[in-house]
């Protein structure tokens, strides 16, 4: 019995694929709406999980224990900063010590940021004959080399006794190195911050780049740190400072709503009030990132299933005109034993046939775009997207040509024989 049903299945995509054999010209058109769809799910899905999975491990080489208070709230914001937020309290460099008392807490290190200030005056940074404003500028204390966050590549991070004593050294990013110091290690060498000659004495191993990476400011690599009170020394009127507190193994949870009560407390928030502070976490950040690209997956649904629509109401279409171009057709199978669901099944494998046959073209077209695209930024195919594209291509074809296979099915095989 099984034997019987496979070869009906092997005798129909035959007969399939012989149809589209004979009316090449007529199937590529009918199919052009599911090849569409087909390739749209493909395209999308492979940049929105390619840019899902560069956002991730650029935010989890933060470190999975790391907590990131700011002084607004955390996620991207579309216009202007509400007045609230703007009339908030800066964080200060006390409250990043004050959060290393708490027994979640394994250190908690402030970030003064030099880069430019309300008024947009910037630091130069100079060397071997070259000056940049865009370099980010990060004043913080040594304990940030515990987090585990940047990598020494080469020399070595700033000391506690080079920190206590404002002495002017820097640890910088590979991008620094790579635009300041081309041709020569970077260690040893003499870098200047807004007219201060800072010796280098590290250089980082680069970085993940969050979203593939950028120039300029936006390259997570092109920063410089230094300790905290030269830094403010640089910049007196800098006041943005960011705290980065590190968990205790396995006390996330009870770290976050220790940091939370404690900065409530000491920035003298009332229990019915809002927090006025920013804090956030990797996975946080990974949540609120995924919550965006849903929304854009549901817009690839809703665009590819227009495509597909299209495609199908043309298989349903052209299958209609099949049935009565093969009448005569099917009036001989009937006569010879054909049966209902020998000639419903038939016309169903062919629309599906035709339909999947599209899919694979469409698939085949959103790699090769998955590959263009990967010049430009990241991108790859989940397995999820060529398995559901296909099937969706398959299921259009069995759903639109249903009505037509059912129709010659009913078909009478004497009315059908007569046809002319």
């Amino acid at each position: 019995m099984k034997l019987k049903i496979r070869s009906d299945i092997y005798e129909n995509l035959m007969m399939a694929f012989g149809t589209l054999r004979a009316n090449k010209l007529r199937s590529s058109l009918t199919v052009v709406g599911v090849v569409i769809g087909v390739w749209t799910v493909m395209a999308i899905a492979s940049i929105i999980s390619g840019i899902d999975e560069a956002v991730k491990k650029a935010i989890e080489s933060f470190g999975t224990r790391s907590i990131i208070i700011s002084k607004y709230d955390p996620g991207i914001r579309v216009g202007r900063r509400s007045r609230e937020e703007r009339m908030r309290k800066d964080l200060t460099y006390e409250d990043a010590m004050a959060l290393r008392a708490l027994p979640s807490i394994e250190t908690s290190v402030p970030f003064l940021d030099i880069t430019n200030n309300f008024f947009g005056a910037k630091l130069n940074v100079s060397a071997n004959g070259k000056t940049s404003t865009a370099v980010r500028l990060q004043g913080t204390l040594p304990d940030y080399e515990r987090a585990g966050v940047m990598v020494i590549g080469e020399g070595r991070w700033f000391s506690q006794f080079e920190n206590d004593t404002n002495q002017d050294v820097c640890t910088i990013g590979s991008s620094v190195a790579e635009n300041f110091f081309p041709y020569q290690s970077p260690v040893g060498q003499t870098i200047s911050i807004g007219g201060n000659d800072f010796r280098v004495i590290g250089v980082f191993e680069p970085r993940e780049q969050l979203g593939g990476g950028g120039s300029g400011s936006n390259d997570q690599n092109n920063v410089i740190y230094i300790p905290y009170n030269v830094a403010h020394k640089l910049k007196p009127d800098a006041s943005q400072v960011t705290i980065l507190a590190i968990a205790q193994a396995g006390h996330m949870d009870e770290a976050l709503d220790q940091v939370t009560d404690m900065l409530r407390v000491r920035r003298g928030v009332s229990f019915k009030e809002p927090n006025d502070f920013g804090i956030s976490t990797a996975e946080s950040i990974i949540s609120q990132f995924r919550s965006i690209t849903a929304g854009v997956a549901v817009a690839m649904v809703a665009i590819s299933s227009v495509g597909l629509m299209v495609g199908g109401i043309g298989v349903m279409n052209i299958m209609l005109v099949s049935v009565t171009e093969r009448t005569r057709e099917i009036g001989t199978r009937k006569a010879i034993g054909a049966r209902r669901k020998d000639i419903l099944w038939q016309f169903l494998i062919e629309a599906a046939t035709l339909t999947g046959t599209g899919g694979l073209v469409g698939l085949l077209l959103g790699w090769v775009t998955t590959l263009l695209i990967r010049l430009f930024v990241p991108s790859y195919v989940p397995l999820w997207a060529p398995v559901m594209g296909f099937a969706a291509s398959v299921g259009i074809g069995l759903i639109f040509g249903l009505w037509p296979a059912w129709k010659a099915a009913r078909l009478d095989p004497i009315e059908a024989l007569r046809y002319e």
